[in-house]
């Protein structure tokens, strides 16, 4: 394993990030955000992973055809097996690896007694446990006599309903919180409490404007709810500024963020939601707002002409969400 280099991008805030590892593994960046907690990046979603006494736990697992590699990198960090999964969305690229890295891991026992966690989907054998809300079950199976959009192999194998589930993994108190109608119906975010690490999915993407699924149960509210939800959960680095202590979140996409980087990524979300509803106020139509320029300021950043997730296509979610709930 090869060190590309001590540190890594932040917004400009001055965030002291010394002690953060980076490193190159087969076209992978892995990045040591704690001591036993490191992020994967480069295999599409970012990939989470804890490493303790009981194995390793991860959160995503990547684009299928980069399951593999995720695996290499995650046996380059320990010889310890893969005991859980987590995925915080059904998007292809955080739940492509479901079915290549459970099986390169063992089962453990879960919590069947806590309230609102159901037993076991279906049996996965001696692999490794993947859990998800149950939306996320329901978006990538089908109906009875319909063709599901995921193979089999990829789905949860454990659901939970309601607020979260909790756990308790490696001496560390894990929390997995369902955020509603944010980037879709069934995103979770997964707090680890002893180590002061949030992994957001989807609903934190520095990359771009926030992915906003309407076919799936996303909207501008629920987006912005769940960013909200994440600045009151996360702990800045006052007063001792200079100091490393602080909460990291692993976005869905892009490099870890602190506090500040999370305030200006849900500043912006909230900007151009006000623009584009006092739009709508004045019965401005989509195209209307679309020449009128709603995320001027942001564009050169998160913005995009081209590609699977676009600047009008983020205008067209936050217009359709905003004219909905009229």
């Amino acid at each position: 394993m090869m060190i590309a280099g001590i540190g890594f991008k932040g917004s400009g805030h001055g965030t002291l990030l010394a002690r953060t590892l980076q490193v190159r593994s087969d076209d992978l960046d892995v990045v040591q955000v704690r001591p036993d907690f490191y992020m994967i990046a480069g295999a599409g979603g970012n990939v989470a992973v804890q490493v303790g006494p009981a194995g390793v736990i991860l959160v995503d697992t990547g684009l299928a055809q980069m399951s593999d590699r995720v695996l290499m990198a995650v046996q380059r960090l320990t010889s310890r097996r893969i005991r859980y999964i987590i995925n915080t969305s059904s998007d292809a690229d955080h739940v492509g690896g479901n079915e290549r890295l459970s099986k390169a891991g063992q089962t453990i026992l879960g919590n069947p007694g806590s309230s609102g966690v159901s037993e076991d989907v279906y049996t996965n054998g001696s692999a490794a446990s993947v859990l998800a809300h149950e939306n996320v079950l329901a978006r990538m199976s089908a109906l009875t006599g319909q063709q599901s959009l995921f193979p089999f192999a990829l789905w949860p194998t454990k659901t939970y309903t309601g607020k979260g589930y909790p756990m308790y993994l490696n001496g560390d108190g894990i929390q997995v919180l369902h955020v509603p109608a944010a980037h879709s119906d069934g995103d979770s975010i997964v707090f680890f409490r002893r180590a002061d690490v949030i992994v957001t999915g989807d609903t934190l993407d520095t990359t771009r404007f926030p992915v906003i699924d309407v076919t799936k149960g996303g909207s501008i509210q629920g987006e912005i709810d769940a960013l909200n939800h994440l600045v009151e959960m996360t702990v800045p680095p006052f007063p001792l500024a200079f100091r490393e202590d602080r909460t990291y979140l692993i976005p869905g996409h892009g490099f870890v963020c602190d506090f500040a980087d999370l305030v200006e990524y849900r500043s912006m979300v909230t900007i151009v939601r006000d623009r584009i509803r006092d739009m709508v106020d004045k019965a401005m139509t989509v195209e209307q707002v679309k020449a009128a320029d709603p995320t001027r300021g942001f564009t050169r950043r998160y913005g995009a002409s081209t590609g699977s997730w676009t600047t009008n296509m983020f205008i067209e979610a936050v217009y359709k969400g905003l004219t909905a709930r009229r």
